[in-house]
């Protein structure tokens, strides 16, 4: 009996899921790898390459990431406007990957990126999409469904096991330190970035990952074309759930450190006023400090959102004395365990935040 069992294929041994041939995978920030393993549930479990409480516009990696980025098959990441420093990494300890670009993936709603004080909020719904498809499009969602530095996260320093040459080849690369304001602090290029906030984005990613690992590993293209299809199931309820909770459409407006949340705003129609930094890396001068502080008395906004991994003593001094309430939002998930129960958690967390706080 043991003899027969050990000259059966692994596929039948391990319960029908064939796990010889699961390809080793990476992906770039938390919203991504917790879609990645919500495809790969039951098959796999993806690597992580920046840590939730990090910035991803300027990241060094650790050993322990540069190992996983080594020996990934697969990696998918957001796009270069996001990691710049990413695809020379990648080049130089992954170059045998594929590598997949979300932003770049048919069917993705895209967003130019806003410049300005205050955002032209009255036209957010006007722009279309690079890559969108009619069926991906926030008209069909509107009414129904419709980062940052590392302070205060010293468990992401960089530690000494693992090979270390890996992480030189990052920090040669890129030249960041953990607070991402290296040399190539993040610039901000046309399109907005921030795709994954819009939950339709999310639900098509889960489609464009299940097709690029099937393709890999067609005998389990089942499995994952199955859990994609799961994926998107919740990402429809999700998306109901964010509209229950942001119901209430006469909130007064708010303002946000950086102009990251527009793919969230749009889809929800909750609109942000402005946002004191356009970049997450930017310094606002003394004349745009002083027009926000305008904006906040002609409006009376109600409210100012800082991120997690961002100092709040920008925002508290911008708005000393105005009687603005300042709160967090967190695009990136830091308070929840990286997985594929991630990116839901992450979206609830925001609307429950301009709920409360802009509601």
């Amino acid at each position: 009996m043991r003899a027969l069992l050990l000259s059966l294929p692994i596929a039948l041994v391990c319960g029908g899921v064939a796990r010889a041939e699961v390809p080793r995978v990476s992906a770039d920030i938390a919203a991504v790898h917790a879609l990645v393993a919500r495809v790969m549930e039951g098959v796999g479990t993806p690597d992580l390459l920046i840590p939730p409480g990090s910035s991803p516009h300027g990241y060094a990696m650790r050993p322990s990431e540069a190992d996983a980025l080594q020996a990934a098959d697969m990696v998918f990441w957001v796009s270069e406007e996001l990691t710049p420093w990413l695809p020379r990494v990648i080049s130089n300890v992954a170059a045998d990957a594929e590598v997949v670009e979300l932003l770049e993936a048919e069917g993705t709603v895209l967003l130019p990126t806003r410049e300005g004080v205050a955002f032209e909020v009255e036209g957010a719904h006007d722009h279309d999409h690079d890559h969108g498809d009619d069926d991906h499009g926030h008209e069909e969602h509107a009414d129904a469904d419709h980062a940052h530095d590392d302070h205060g996260h010293e468990e992401h320093a960089h530690d000494d096991h693992g090979h270390e040459e890996h992480a030189e080849h990052a920090d040669d690369d890129h030249g960041h330190d953990d607070h991402g304001h290296g040399d190539h602090a993040h610039e901000h290029g046309d399109t907005d970035a921030h795709a994954w906030l819009d939950p339709v984005n999310a639900a098509n990613w889960l489609g464009v990952i299940a097709a690029e690992l099937s393709e890999a590993d067609p005998a389990n293209a089942e499995t994952y074309a199955a859990n994609a299809a799961a994926g998107q199931a919740e990402m429809e309820e999700l998306s109901a759930r964010v509209s229950e909770i942001l119901a209430d459409g006469g909130r007064p407006g708010y303002i946000v450190l950086h102009d990251a949340y527009q793919y969230f705003e749009t889809r929800f129609d909750v609109p942000a006023t402005a946002a004191v930094a356009l970049g997450d890396a930017a310094q606002p001068g003394a004349r745009r400090v002083a027009a926000l502080r305008e904006l906040v008395a002609e409006r009376e906004l109600a409210c100012a959102f800082i991120e997690p991994q961002l100092n709040a003593s920008l925002l508290e001094t911008v708005f000393e004395g105005s009687g603005v309430t300042i709160a967090t939002i967190d695009p990136l998930g830091s308070a929840h365990e990286p997985g594929a129960g991630l990116y839901p958690a992450l979206i609830l967390d925001m609307a429950t935040a301009i709920a409360e706080c802009a509601g």
